[in-house]
C-alpha cells in the first residue's frame, strides 16, 4: 500500500528542523519511504500511489505523543473545578470511579482515544489505577485497539495509604502485569503495549516498588510514576520515610534511565542532580499543574541540565480536555512568564519535547520526524484559517495559534485514522450519546442531580 500525502508545509522536526514548502511524503505500509519537495517527483509518484491525499493548506507533522493521562476520567470532566488535589481526589473521582460499571471504562476509553487522535495525539500513554473489575484494563486496551491510535496502557496500581476499595495486594498487581503482557502487549503490530506505574511514593511498599521496577526491566517495559505533584505529596513522603520523592527512588535503586517521572513539580536541586545522574526523564503536565495550583515545574531547569522533559495533557478530571495542541501554547508561556524570560522555550524546543520526546517515553525510536524509514504516523493541520493565517513560520503557528479543532488528518502505522475532522473507526455521535447516559445514571446513583 502505497500512501502520497502532496503540496503540504511539511515540519519534519528532524535533527536540522528542515521545512519542506509544498513538500510531500510517501508512505508504503506502515513507515515513510522518501519525502521531498521536488514537483515533478510528486507528480511521477501521485500516479503510483494507491492513495493520494492532498495537503494544501496543512501543516504536515508527526503525530504527538500525549505521554501522560487517566482515560476513565473522561467521564469526569469538569468535577475538579476549584479544588486542591487531594480533595478532588476524595470528592471526585473516588466516589465518581467507584460507581462505574465495567463497561464504563471501555466508553470513557474509546472517546478519551477519539478526542487525543482528533487533536493531533497519534500516541497515548493512559496510566490506569481503577481496577474495580478484573476486566477495565482490558477494556482501556479494547480501546485503543478499535479507535486506531498508538496506546500504551501504564498498569498502575497502589497497596498502602489509598482508598481501601482501589487498593490491590502486591500478588494481585504482579500477575496482572504478567498477564496483560502476554495477552495484549505488542498486538496490532506493536500498536498496543504495556507500562508498569505504581501510583505515588506513598501510594505503593518499597518491595511492591522493587519488584514492579524488576518486572519491567525484566521484560523492556517503561516504568512512570507520579512524583511531587504538589507540595502536600512530597510533605507526606518526607514524614512516612524522612526522603523526598527522588530521593526515596534513589535508594530503593529504582531511579535510572527507565523510569518517567511524571508532573516533577517540586524538586530541589539535589534531586535534579540525581534525576540527571540516573538519565531519567519528566513528564510534564502543564495544564494539570496550573488548573489545580499544584505549582509550577522547574522545566527550563531540567532542560539546561539535559533532562529529557515530554508533554502530556493528564486526565481529563484535572484538564477537562486531551487538547496535546493547547498543551503546547501552555507549556511556552507558562515557562515564560514564570521565569520572567521570553526567549526560554522556542516552538520548536516545544514541539519536539511533544513529539520526539514523547517517542522516548513510549520507547519508540522511529517515531517522532518526518524521515525516511520511520513510522507513519502523522498529522495534517489546517493553517487557512482566521485564527490562524497569515504564517510566518509553520511552527510558531502551530505553537502559537492552532488547537486541536484545527487537526484535519491523522494517519498511524500509515492508515487513516481521522479524515476531514472525523474519526474513521466509531461513529462519535452515538458514542457521545452513550457516554452522556451513562454519566447521568452515575450521577443518579450518587445522589445528585
Amino acid at each position: 500500500m502505497k500512501t502520497l500525502i502532496r503540496n503540504g508545509w511539511l515540519l519534519t522536526l528532524d535533527s536540522d528542523s528542515t521545512v519542506y514548502d509544498k513538500g510531500y511524503v510517501l508512505i508504503e505500509d506502515d513507515r515513510i519511504s522518501e519525502i521531498g519537495q521536488d514537483e515533478a517527483r510528486q507528480f511521477e509518484l501521485g500516479k503510483q500511489a494507491d492513495e493520494v491525499l492532498d495537503a494544501d493548506g496543512k501543516i504536515v507533522l508527526p503525530g504527538l505523543v500525549n505521554s501522560h493521562t487517566h482515560l476513565f476520567q473522561t467521564f469526569t470532566k469538569g468535577l475538579a473545578d476549584d479544588k486542591t488535589l487531594l480533595d478532588w481526589l476524595r470528592e471526585e473521582i473516588w466516589p465518581f470511579s467507584l460507581q462505574m460499571e465495567e463497561e464504563d471504562f471501555y466508553l470513557a476509553a474509546l472517546i478519551g482515544c477519539i478526542e487525543n487522535l482528533k487533536s493531533g495525539a497519534t500516541s497515548v500513554v493512559d496510566q490506569h489505577y481503577i481496577h474495580t473489575t478484573k476486566n477495565t484494563s482490558d477494556n482501556v486496551f479494547k480501546a485503543m485497539q478499535k479507535s486506531g491510535i498508538r496506546g500504551n496502557l501504564c498498569r498502575c496500581f497502589a497497596d498502602l495509604d489509598y482508598h481501601p476499595d482501589l487498593k490491590e495486594k502486591s500478588s494481585v498487581v504482579m500477575e496482572e502485569l504478567n498477564r496483560l503482557y502476554h495477552e495484549w502487549h505488542g498486538l496490532e503490530d506493536k500498536r498496543l503495549t504495556l507500562s508498569v506505574g505504581p501510583l505515588n511514593p506513598w501510594g505503593c511498599t518499597p518491595e511492591l516498588f522493587k519488584e514492579s521496577a524488576a518486572f519491567a526491566k525484566e521484560h523492556g517495559l517503561k516504568f512512570q510514576v507520579h512524583t511531587a505533584e504538589t507540595q502536600a505529596v512530597v510533605e507526606r513522603t518526607v514524614a512516612k520515610y524522612g526522603k523526598r520523592n527522588v530521593e526515596f527512588f534513589a535508594d530503593l535503586g529504582i531511579l535510572d534511565e527507565n523510569i518517567q517521572l511524571v508532573h516533577s513539580v517540586w524538586l530541589d536541586d539535589q534531586e535534579i542532580e540525581l534525576v540527571k545522574e540516573a538519565g531519567a526523564m519528566v513528564v510534564h503536565c502543564p495544564v494539570a499543574n496550573m488548573y489545580l495550583a499544584s505549582g509550577v515545574a522547574p522545566v527550563p531547569k531540567f532542560i539546561s541540565n539535559n533532562i529529557p522533559v515530554a508533554l502530556a495533557t493528564d486526565g481529563p478530571g484535572s484538564n477537562n480536555s486531551q487538547d496535546m495542541m493547547s498543551v503546547l501554547k501552555f507549556t511556552a508561556c507558562l515557562h515564560k512568564v514564570s521565569t520572567l524570560d521570553s526567549t526560554v522555550l522556542r516552538p520548536e524546543d516545544v514541539l519536539k519535547m511533544a513529539v520526539t520526546q514523547g517517542a522516548r517515553v513510549i520507547g519508540r525510536n522511529d517515531l517522532g520526524q518526518l524521515s525516511p524509514g520511520m513510522k507513519a504516523d502523522l498529522i495534517l493541520v489546517d493553517w487557512k484559517k482566521p485564527h490562524i493565517a497569515p504564517v510566518h513560520k509553520p511552527a510558531s503557528a502551530l505553537v502559537y495559534n492552532a488547537n486541536g479543532n484545527d487537526v484535519d488528518t491523522v494517519l498511524v502505522d500509515g492508515k487513516v485514522v481521522v479524515k476531514a475532522k472525523r474519526s474513521v473507526f466509531v461513529d462519535e455521535e452515538a458514542l457521545i450519546e452513550e457516554c452522556q447516559n451513562r454519566i447521568k445514571a452515575i450521577r443518579k446513583a450518587l445522589g445528585r442531580s
